[in-house]
């Protein structure tokens, strides 16, 4: 065993080291619960209760009411725009203390939330583009198919009407979507909130309400069930004070009978020049998140790589097991599983920063792990026979000889890595990261310029991976001489 303990010393140093850091960058984090803060989840693109303004800040009517309650019952709100499902996820796995986008109050919702008193009464409507005048009434839908988002009450609807009138059911997480697939054609109607719709149509797109409100719900505020009562009873008594001011009707009224802005220009270079800061703060989230990502992949991927070679029969099953796992888990899932599953199994919040890069780490370490492996047993085995022969230990024949050789081999494997982890932060918009992906839902809500905001953010890609490329292309050369 001596001859290993080089390079169980090193492994052991770089374990340690990843600990430390990821230690440390969590460390300030531990403060949050000592504050008066309570951290509020919403939705991104679901006008007029919450979208972004011209400024890029966020502004609607639950924005307003929570930020006016805060101040009228004298505590902190900290809003994180994590999309519906995230922040509903988010509140059930104790990541966060509340939850206002919109959010329908259904007996099947009371089974894990605890509700506010109701803050507005919603119905849902029918919408089809203007040019349509083939679907009049449900009636004309049979055979057809409609454009719902997930987890809304025009969802819930829509499926419990499926059946009597006979329509598919095409879902999507943003309400931009949803409109967009009526506007194209691949669905002939959409069925939403009657306020989110004529605050679409309002704003210039292109659809016609055919139906008159249905499935009346009302909309509250909620909290995870059994816990956060006193968030509760501050709410209530805040939005029973902001209606007898009057201030409550106000927010309604600035929001429900909102106009096209007139500073909205949604030329292709209108949209850019208004967007640039937001755009480039997107993409600044984007790197910084791929380069913390990646460096801590690395150290992940070269220890289960480096136990990959080593002659013990226990290590190198550790890192194919590794392997295995996380090359073979979805990413999507892995990102939900780490910032909501584990929270709820362990009751630790884990922010959606760190959430990420952890779940960047696993799954990108994985496959540098994959390819140290490689590049290393792709080396002659005659090198370390050579190397042993002259009686250098296992450890130094492996640093001296066998890594300067493999490293050569797998570095443009690693920039090609790093292309994809970039590409991969994308997928991070799920659990709520504002990286650049995030950032075009969030413009889109705002112009509903689907095509325009996504051709923006492609060129940006596009632009960082063809650098990135001939990098790669360049160092491949390098390896050749």
């Amino acid at each position: 065993m001596k001859q290993h303990s080089l390079a169980f010393r090193w492994i052991f140093t770089l374990a340690c080291g990843l600990i430390v850091a990821l230690g440390l960058f969590a460390a300030p984090l531990k403060s949050h619960a000592a504050e008066k803060t309570y951290t509020i989840g919403t939705d991104v693109t679901f006008p007029p209760f919450e979208y972004a303004n011209d400024n890029n800040k966020y502004v609607g009517i639950d924005i307003d009411l929570v930020k006016a309650i805060a101040k009228d019952q004298h505590f902190k709100v900290n809003i994180k725009a994590v999309g519906f499902s995230g922040a509903v996820q988010a509140v059930q796995s104790g990541q966060m203390d509340g939850v206002i986008a919109g959010m329908s109050v259904t007996p099947e919702r009371k089974g894990t939330f605890d509700f506010s008193t109701p803050y507005y009464n919603s119905g849902v409507v029918m919408a089809t583009s203007q040019n349509n005048n083939k679907i009049k009434s449900l009636n004309d839908l049979r055979g057809k198919t409609v454009a719902v988002k997930t987890g809304t009450t025009g969802a819930q609807y829509a499926q419990s009407i499926q059946k009597k009138y006979g329509f598919k059911i095409s879902t999507f997480d943003d309400s931009s979507n949803v409109y967009e697939d009526v506007l194209t054609g691949n669905s002939v109607a959409c069925f939403d909130d009657e306020p989110v719709l004529k605050y679409a149509i309002n704003q210039g797109t292109q659809l016609s309400i055919k139906t008159k409100p249905a499935a009346g719900t009302p909309v509250g505020f909620g909290v995870k069930k059994g816990q956060n009562g006193e968030l509760l009873k501050k709410f209530n008594a805040g939005l029973t004070h902001l209606k007898k001011t009057g201030q409550y009707q106000k927010i309604l009224n600035k929001y429900l009978n909102a106009k096209k802005s007139a500073a909205d220009n949604h030329s292709f270079w209108g949209i850019l020049k208004q967007n640039k800061v937001f755009l480039y703060q997107g993409f600044l989230q984007t790197l910084w998140l791929t380069i913390i990502s990646i460096i801590f992949a690395t150290i992940f991927g070269v220890i289960f790589g480096l136990l990959g070679v080593l002659p013990i029969k226990f290590f190198r099953g550790l890192s194919a097991t590794v392997i295995y796992l996380f090359r073979g888990m979805p990413l999507l899932v892995l990102a939900l599983f780490i910032y909501t599953g584990i929270p709820t199994l362990t009751g630790t919040k884990i922010p959606a920063f760190i959430a990420g890069v952890i779940t960047l780490m696993l799954d990108e370490g994985a496959y540098i792990a994959a390819f140290v492996k490689g590049g290393i047993e792709s080396v002659d085995k005659g090198q370390m026979e050579a190397a042993r022969s002259l009686g250098l230990p296992f450890g130094k024949s492996m640093r001296k000889v066998i890594l300067p050789q493999g490293i050569r081999l797998i570095v443009p494997s690693f920039i090609n890595q790093f292309i994809i982890t970039l590409k991969d932060t994308s997928i991070l918009s799920v659990i709520g990261i504002l990286e650049l992906t995030q950032t075009g839902k969030i413009i889109i809500a705002r112009n509903l310029e689907g095509f325009k905001v996504w051709a923006m953010i492609s060129i940006i890609y596009l632009i960082i991976i063809t650098l990135l490329t001939w990098l790669s292309n360049w160092g491949k050369r390098r390896t050749k001489i």
